[in-house]
């Protein structure tokens, strides 16, 4: 369940009271309630997407996605029984870390949940660790200074200019990343781990306090760099009264071997029947997909008489008929946490596309991120929704470069925040003009929000229609 979620869950017992009375009212006037949504099928092509993952290590904490303990959320320590996940981190590796917490009881409406990352070497020297990029955010500040990011109602496209704009805090760090930035609370970008006892790097509130309901959330994302081995970890605790928990009460909590709950036990790899991905716990392999999209055999793609797409995040039970699953294998992973990184939050895209107007007349080509339904059999078409009146799917941004403007004249480096329902076919990012012969590259970059529910698809297509058949849902 995302923090969305969590968040309206609150209030379900009242919506459906409302529907209730509703339908009640509608039966005794007489009137139509709405039409169910159509199915639109979109006949077209489904590729595979080219590329494939680096082999940059990601610490992947988000399991529990709902924090209802203290202790050890993941831990790369050699030592601590059934809490440690013996994993060597080494030169370029990433933490990806993604929580919810929701208050201890009714009775104590103050509490701080509190989340701490400890770093130490695995040798006898001192080891350099340096924060090459990151950023955090919250779902919802209660004090100035914290970088928050509420799940606001935005449009299916905004264009970033001069402020930032996100929607749930694993879209805000998503856009951070692509951007450059830094949430201040990430200051600290070098430290130096001394052997013998291990170093906080962060330590970062989840506050409750004055919030209705009781819920906040916080996303963190650093990519790092080590000059020799080291292990790392992420812990939950609480402090006394509003103050955090002590350096030694957090490296006290490690040595204990304590985890944190787990929750959502999966399916088993392989089995039949409802899947239940569950949430990752582990270190994945893989940070980064490249790609340069191209025709098979080919070194550019040419323009399509029709939609062509490609699935971003593709996963089990969820490969749009192309057969292929995108998600991060674990090396090391909890027991009763999800077996392979289902989702790839976290993960960067970064996309080519080399363009070419093979035809004798001048072509106009439209490129959009799309949220198509799952589970279709074959690859030459994609289904979608006749409504937007689905669930949230993606939230978050996407920088693109090498579109046109109305006036035909480049338009530059841009950054596009999109929120796709289920179903739905994407808003334009922007179209490319291509003369007789001529060649133009695009580039779309995205890191994969938290909070996104996947498949989703890049779609090139010309900037005409096409026939659609319909069938009820």
């Amino acid at each position: 369940m995302t923090l969305n979620r969590l968040f309206t869950a609150t209030r379900v017992q009242m919506a459906r009271n409302r529907v209730a009375r509703v339908l009640v009212t509608t039966a005794l006037l007489g009137l139509t309630t709405p039409a169910i949504a159509e199915v639109v099928v979109r006949q077209q092509t489904v590729r595979p997407l080219p590329g494939a993952l680096d082999a940059v290590l990601m610490v992947n904490d988000n399991n529990p996605e709902l924090i209802a303990s203290d202790g050890i959320l993941l831990s790369t320590f050699p030592k601590g029984g059934d809490a440690a996940l013996p994993v060597v981190l080494n030169g370029r590796f990433d933490l990806f870390s993604h929580h919810v917490y929701a208050g201890d009881a009714e009775t104590s409406p103050e509490s701080t949940l509190w989340l701490a990352v400890l770093a130490a070497p695995l040798g006898n020297q001192p080891v350099t660790l340096t924060l090459l990029e990151g950023s955090t955010s919250l779902s919802q500040a209660t004090q100035p200074g914290q970088t928050e990011a509420p799940f606001l109602p935005l449009p299916s496209r905004m264009r970033e200019t001069t402020g930032v704009i996100a929607s749930g805090p694993g879209s805000r760090v998503a856009g951070d990343l692509l951007a450059g930035r830094t949430a201040p609370e990430l200051s600290h970008q070098t430290w130096t781990l001394k052997p013998g006892e291990p170093t906080r790097l962060l330590r970062l509130p989840m506050p409750v306090a004055g919030l209705d309901p009781l819920l906040n959330g916080r996303n963190v994302q650093l990519r790092l760099h080590s000059s020799a081995p080291v292990a790392i970890a992420t812990l939950a605790g609480h402090g006394q009264e509003s103050k955090p928990p002590t350096d030694q009460a957090w490296r006290t909590m490690l040595s204990s071997g304590t985890l944190s709950k787990k929750e959502h036990r999966p399916s088993p790899r392989g089995s039949r029947g409802k899947l239940i991905y569950s949430r990752v716990s582990g270190v994945q392999l893989g940070s980064r997909w490249d790609a340069e999209i191209t025709d098979p055999g080919s070194k550019v793609l040419d323009a399509p008489p029709g939609p062509i797409s490609w699935p971003i995040s593709s996963l089990e039970r969820g490969t749009l008929a192309t057969g292929q699953v995108q998600t991060a294998e674990l090396k090391v992973f909890y027991p009763g946490t999800a077996w392979a990184a289902h989702g790839n939050y976290g993960v960067e895209y970064n996309l080519r596309l080399p363009l070419r107007n093979n035809s004798a007349k001048p072509v106009t080509l439209q490129v959009s991120l799309d949220s198509p339904l799952k589970g279709n059999k074959t690859a030459d078409s994609l289904r979608f929704r006749s409504d937007r009146n689905g669930p949230v799917m993606f939230r978050g941004p996407l920088q693109i470069r090498g579109l046109d403007g109305a006036d035909g004249e480049p338009l530059g480096r841009q950054t596009v925040h999109l929120v796709l329902r289920q179903g739905q076919q994407g808003p334009s990012l922007g179209q490319v003009n291509l003369k007789p012969g001529e060649q133009k590259q695009v580039g779309v970059r995205l890191v994969y929000p938290a909070d996104a529910t996947p498949p989703q698809v890049l779609t090139v297509q010309p900037v005409k229609q096409f026939p659609r058949e319909k069938r009820s849902l």
